[in-house]
């Protein structure tokens, strides 16, 4: 018998979620309304799949599979998410997640999917298995970016304090305001859970982040 935790932040769709999953025979043993909530059900009661949402409130999914796998790295995750996105795909997938199905697949696609990913297999849902094989068909060089919760220069930024630069020196190598990098950082740790500069830092870096050596000034 398959167990499961859920993590979504829109509570109808847990609902119909889970009655669909036990009609299937999986157990849910808990559920969570955003990442940070999900990355401590996952932990504490170690189910065979994870079923994750990618937008949500606290912590995104991408950043809580990241941690859940980093913690606990047999953990089996399926992306269940409206994010079609090329670069929610595959910074979930960099993140470690097995699967990615997209919200509104069929019965028998999400049984195959939770099936499959809790025994290990990588599952991608039709739009998705379309989107990868176009992507390494056509020989791409473009790499998923990490985070696609942030924006392009708030990702500038939390580059820059991965690789140790301190507010001042961010404002003069992006030309911009000391006070808007404040602002940009505080919004990065709100969008990532996380407290501090350090921990944003752990958790960039994490991601491959911070490559650059930064001068702390």
């Amino acid at each position: 018998m398959t167990t499961a935790v859920l993590v979504d932040d829109h509570p109808a769709f847990r609902k119909g979620l889970r009655t669909l999953l036990e009609e299937l025979g999986t157990v849910v043993v808990a559920e969570a309304a955003d990442g940070a909530q999900g990355l401590a059900a996952a932990l504490e009661h170690r189910p065979d799949v994870v079923l994750m949402d990618v937008q949500m409130p606290e912590l995104d999914g991408v950043t809580a599979t990241a941690r859940l796998i980093e913690t606990w790295p047999e953990a089996q995750v399926l992306m269940l998410t409206m994010a079609s996105d090329d670069s929610a795909v595959f910074a979930a997938i960099q993140a470690g997640a097995l699967g990615y199905l997209l919200k509104g697949a069929g019965l028998d696609e999400i049984d195959r999917a939770v099936s499959g990913v809790a025994q290990g297999h990588a599952v991608y849902g039709p739009e998705v298995a379309r989107r990868m094989r176009a992507f390494f068909t056509a020989g791409s060089g473009v790499v998923a970016k990490p985070f696609p919760e942030l924006s392009e220069r708030e990702r500038d930024v939390l580059e820059l304090v991965a690789a140790g630069l301190m507010n001042p020196a961010i404002a003069r190598r992006l030309f911009l305001s000391e006070k808007t990098v404040r602002n940009r950082v505080s919004n990065i740790f709100a969008k990532l859970g996380v407290a501090d500069r350090g921990e944003a830092i752990v958790v960039a870096r994490g991601a491959g982040m911070g490559g650059q050596p930064g001068q702390g000034s």
